[in-house]
């Protein structure tokens, strides 16, 4: 096992992350992020580039605020422009003024870059390269350089590629990180370049991939295994186009795979938490199919396979989820078999003693299946279902009659009316609701008609409605498949309804809803 500290981890999500289509960070929302990452535990966060925008600077203005213990802020720039000297270079003295204890400075590997967008001499790409690291090094600072189109510029004229890499090795670079800039490189280039840069090279070497080929995350494991110590990537591998190196799987199979210890002991278990949470940041929506923390990356559907999980959870598990913070889960859908049932129970709380029961809810589920449900992503349709089925189980309510309408008025406008007839308790109640939409009416109706003998309703609240068209061709006479989401203090569920009737799917999920809120919960 490798020793904490050999194996370094750079994050650059706050830099090289927003630079992901969609995503912009307020300067608060990146000081929460470096917070996490510290606690994560890895070696150095990038902060941004001070001298391209305001809100870099005040990040790195503020970042005394931050409470860190494992990492250090790193400020990034580029070598100085071609022609002038690094004493003049606004660049620079902007990483310089940053005051972080490592500075990253990236340059040019590629001469495509060097003739055509720097517009220079190949000498004078050396001379910037070297003067501007040992610039950094002069004032006390520890130099990450990263070659910026190392990959493509080797293939190009590996020669002027490897001057470069030897010109920041002169000017007292500390590591020298060899980029896949365009995201196109296959590992077996990156092992075969590596082990030609390590005879040439005595310092230290990183690895820094994009994922344009579908790659970054192979690119860098192979990248360790030819012996490089200093990794970079992206919480979710965001970045440009199609993305960074991820660390929520470099990370794990780093440790979990490949034994290289780079986390304090028992951190990797909070990459889940640190996934969702730099999601939720950034404003996007978690990848749910993405591995290791992924909501599905440990759930399983077909029947077969829960079946065979129940006997042994490694059958179709290549590790234990909570060592990366996650959990196993089973869907219940037309693929299931009785395991699935018998899983989605335990989670309940509750036993499937008798067979023929799991055989008819099972039945019950895969013919509403093929008339449009879908129960995946509906758990508490399901949970209820397996409970109405219990032999000494009396319903909250019962379900008699229902009208809902919607009314223009003039002086008034658009308002909706319904009326339920439930049994409660063998009382009959009749109620009436006004709302701003049918749904609402009826959900208003029948709160109405279960608050006095159900007062916990008042801590259940509908927390989103979702109608999807299952087939558009009957235009307005569509099939309608609806999930409700309902929450308390303590937790969220969800169901579903479905029929060529809105209101009808809607009034499905609706009463599935609240009952599963009344005995579950």
């Amino acid at each position: 096992m490798t020793a904490i500290g050999t194996t370094k981890i750079y994050d650059t999500t706050l830099r090289d992350g927003t630079q992901r289509e969609g995503i912009s960070l307020s300067c608060n929302d990146k000081l929460r992020i470096a917070q996490r990452l510290d606690d994560l535990g890895l070696d150095y966060v990038e902060g941004g580039w001070p001298g391209s925008n305001p809100k870099d600077v005040e990040f790195f203005d503020r970042m005394t605020e931050l409470d860190l213990k494992n990492a250090q802020i790193t400020a990034f720039g580029s070598t100085c422009r071609a022609g002038s000297q690094p004493e003049e270079d606004n660049n620079l003295q902007a990483l310089l003024q940053a005051n972080t204890p490592t500075c990253t400075l990236v340059g040019k590997s590629w001469k495509l870059h060097v003739t055509d967008v720097i517009k220079t001499t190949q000498e004078e790409n050396l001379r910037i390269i070297e003067q501007s690291v040992a610039h950094l090094k002069k004032h006390g600072k520890e130099v990450i350089y990263d070659a910026e189109h190392f990959f493509d510029g080797y293939y190009s004229d590996l020669a002027y590629a490897m001057e470069t890499i030897l010109a920041a090795q002169s000017g007292g670079a500390d590591t020298i990180v060899l980029c896949d800039t365009n995201g196109g490189a296959m590992p077996w280039q990156i092992a075969s370049v590596i082990r030609e840069v390590k005879k040439q090279l005595n310092t230290p070497l990183g690895i820094h991939t994009h994922n344009d080929s579908g790659c970054a995350v192979a690119n860098t494991l192979i990248a360790v295994r030819e012996g490089v110590t200093h990794i970079q990537g992206t919480i979710n591998g965001y970045g440009e186009r199609c993305g960074n190196a991820n660390l929520c799987s470099i990370l794990p199979d780093l440790e979990l795979k490949m034994g290289i210890t780079c986390l304090p002991e028992g951190n990797l278990s909070e990459l889940y938490d640190i996934a969702h949470f730099v999601a939720e940041v950034t404003n996007l929506s978690p990848d749910e199919h993405q591995s290791y923390v992924g909501h599905s990356a440990f759930t399983h559907k077909g029947g077969i396979h829960v079946a065979a999980m129940r006997r042994n959870s490694h059958s179709y598990q290549h590790i234990n989820p909570e060592l990366v913070g996650n959990e196993m889960r089973t869907v219940v859908s037309e693929l299931s078999g009785h395991g699935n049932l018998h899983s989605k129970a335990e989670e309940f709380g509750m036993r499937l003693d008798n067979k023929e029961t799991v055989t008819e809810v099972l039945s019950e589920i895969k013919e509403l299946e093929s008339q449009g449900f879908s129960f995946e992503a509906a758990e508490a349709s399901v949970a209820i279902r397996l409970k109405r089925r219990q032999p000494d189980y009396k319903p909250p309510f019962e379900f008699i009659d229902y009208s809902a309408t919607v009314q223009h008025r003039q002086g008034r406008g658009m308002f909706s009316e319904s009326l339920v007839k439930i049994l409660v308790n063998e009382e009959e109640i009749h109620t009436a609701g006004d709302g701003n939409g049918p749904v609402n009416a009826l959900n208003i109706a029948l709160r109405k008609a279960l608050l006095p003998s159900y007062p916990k309703l008042n801590e259940m609240h509908l927390s989103d409605f979702k109608v999807r068209i299952l087939d558009g061709r009957d235009g307005t006479a569509s099939l309608t498949r609806v999930l409700i989401d309902m929450h308390n203090e303590q937790e969220r569920w969800s169901t579903v309804g479905t029929s060529t009737n809105i209101i009808e799917a809607s009034w499905q999920a609706l009463i599935d809803g609240i009952e599963y809120g009344l005995v579950l919960t």
